[in-house]
């Protein structure tokens, strides 16, 4: 198990792209895409369930993504979840 985390570890670093997922509650509209870094907005409504939106795309390392963060602390939405998806070479 070790190994796996150490890998994992690898492929992802501090100043190293990647792919990420964050998700937000309440609607966010796909206009503030730039303050976001260019990433991907979209919101996710069920039936009966609070309404989620889903911000995914490539940061380039984590100062970038500590930037995105706090321009969703600025805008005053609560974080649900950060994913990291995939590590992104270029």
């Amino acid at each position: 198990m070790g190994t796996d985390k150490q890998s994992r570890t690898q492929k992802f670093g501090f100043s190293k792209p990647a792919v990420y997922q964050i998700k937000i509650q309440g609607t966010l509209e796909e206009r503030y895409s730039n303050r976001l870094g260019g990433m991907q907005i979209r919101t996710s409504k069920k039936p009966e369930k609070e309404t989620i939106s889903i911000i995914t795309g490539r940061v380039n390392d984590q100062a970038a993504l500590a930037g995105i963060l706090n321009s969703i602390y600025e805008m005053h939405l609560m974080v649900l979840s950060v994913e990291i998806l995939s590590h992104s070479e270029n």
